[in-house]
């Protein structure tokens, strides 16, 4: 086992693989590094002048709620959950009181997982300020 199979059918696919990749990581490198190099970087008084007209620029700090990603999230969780609603109303009558009864846990949980969140008081829309 000291040589290499050159005659594998997916070898040269294999080999076009790893060139690829490593000019592709090569090029992505290179280019921010160039771009790094000969971008401006004393903008900051150009990006905050008044344009023609309007009220002076003043700069905020970014503050994002949490609040965002923990909606988001539970959208996500309960949305999953009508995916696995359809194929069992599809295969209702198949699966029969077994396919009912599992059906009923699963929701038994995730109703036990939206009260835990309504009591958090992650459904609570608070202000950003």
């Amino acid at each position: 086992m000291t040589h290499i199979d050159f005659a594998h059918p997916y070898f040269g696919a294999f080999m076009m693989f790893i060139l690829s990749f490593t000019i592709f990581g090569t090029a992505l490198f290179l280019s921010r590094f160039i771009s790094r190099k000969i971008a401006r970087l004393n903008t900051e008084k150009l990006k905050t002048t008044i344009y023609e007209c309007g009220v002076e620029v003043t700069k905020q700090p970014n503050k994002i709620s949490t609040q965002f990603y923990l909606v988001a999230l539970l959208f996500i969780l309960f949305d999953v959950e009508i995916i696995f609603m359809f194929p069992w109303a599809i295969n209702f009558k198949t699966l029969g009181w077994f396919g009912f009864i599992e059906m009923l846990m699963f929701l038994l949980i995730l109703a036990i997982g939206f009260l835990y969140a309504w009591k958090k008081g992650a459904l609570q829309w608070h202000s950003i300020r």
